[in-house]
């Protein structure tokens, strides 16, 4: 079935445009018109790209470490996608090997049931740095196995996105799982510059939650911030909540990098979309306070953040044009995980995922595959 969407505004990855019309059938953008047998609907707001989230721990109430299932990654997607999100990656932090097995086994039963939302997997451990695990828990961390490479190799499960410390995996590995065709990112540790800069020579392309959890940037040694920072083709994913990182160092980072390899992530927990003011991380209470979530010790724990509002505060407080926000929540994660010929833009012939937003950045709809899902 054809349908014809006229909104008040369009933003075609480029500019934004008055009145454009815009056809969809089967699910892909067909057209910038009219067509004859199609249903018109006239749409109030901006139409865009829908956000791709490559770090989604939770929502809804829902934790994926805590139920590893299709039924929770339909859940989690449900209440993302009411703040404009269209594409995700379920996130698995640290955690025992059973549990990651649950969790791939749960994407792959997701994609053969074509569900919205899914695209793949993340992985964000457990070969991370004990020294910088923040609210992953210790016991669970450790070195690869023949075990978790088996799960790394699946073809079943999409996107296959690992967060890994590189003083503690070697880079003839880190060039094995690129050579797979998994997307390498590092964070969550301590490594030096010159082990951070190795692990991109053997393929690693992205780095996790710039600036947390991560070797910081001094004048003697660069560390892994000032590897990420200076990498020009390297993807950073950054949280902007105003707790994890401060405005001035989003600012930095934007200015330093290559436009499009600044993405925004939400790290988002449980008690996205819901009232929930605590739950249970891995067997810890974690405490939310507003807008932001600490584990007993003190530390971060994921964040409460959605999509459209981290689009808002990189216009608000980082001070960032309106289309450069939207592509940083679209586009730019989506060429991450190379699957910009899918999504991540309005482009003829890519899948019709996207929203409806307001003049304030606030989800009024959300459309994936060119049917409504919030």
């Amino acid at each position: 079935m054809r349908k014809t969407f006229i909104p008040d505004q369009i933003f075609n990855g480029s500019e934004i445009l008055e009145n454009v019309p815009i056809t969809i059938e089967d699910g892909r953008f067909l057209c910038f018109d009219t067509m004859q047998g199609a249903s018109e609907l006239k749409i109030s707001g901006l139409m865009t790209a829908g956000f791709v989230d490559v770090q989604v721990n939770g929502g809804g109430g829902v934790l994926f470490n805590n139920e590893p299932t299709k039924e929770a990654i339909s859940a989690i997607f449900t209440a993302h996608s009411k703040f404009g999100t269209t594409s995700y990656l379920p996130t698995l932090i640290t955690d025992d090997l059973s549990v990651m097995r649950k969790a791939a086994d749960a994407v792959s039963a997701a994609l053969k049931e074509n569900m919205d939302g899914v695209c793949g997997i993340h992985f964000e451990g457990p070969h991370i740095s004990a020294l910088k695990k923040g609210a992953h828990s210790e016991k669970f961390i450790r070195e690869i196995s023949d075990d978790e490479m088996e799960i790394y190799a699946r073809q079943d499960i999409g996107v296959r996105h690992i967060t890994l410390a590189p003083e503690n995996i070697d880079v003839a590995v880190i060039k094995k799982l690129t050579e797979m065709g998994v997307t390498v990112s590092l964070g969550h540790s301590a490594a030096t510059y010159e082990q951070a800069n190795a692990a991109l020579h053997a393929g690693a392309t992205g780095f996790t939650h710039l600036y947390n959890a991560m070797s910081a940037f001094e004048g003697r040694t660069p560390g892994m911030v000032g590897a990420a920072l200076l990498s020009k083709d390297s993807w950073c994913g950054i949280i902007v909540d105003g707790h994890h990182v401060h405005n001035d160092s989003v600012r930095l980072a934007v200015n330093v990098k290559a436009q499009g390899k600044i993405m925004l992530v939400t790290d988002a927990m449980p008690p996205v979309g819901t009232g929930d003011c605590e739950f249970l991380l891995l067997g810890k209470k974690i405490i939310r306070d507003g807008g932001k979530l600490t584990a007993p010790e003190g530390q971060l724990a994921g964040s409460v953040l959605d999509m459209a509002s981290a689009v808002r505060n990189t216009i608000q407080k980082i001070g960032l044009s309106k289309e450069e926000a939207l592509k940083m929540a679209s586009q730019y994660p989506a060429d991450f995980i190379g699957m910009s010929d899918h999504f991540g833009r309005i482009k003829i012939g890519l899948k019709a995922n996207f929203t409806i937003m307001s003049q304030s950045i606030k989800s009024i709809s959300t459309w994936a595959g060119g049917v409504q899902a919030s």
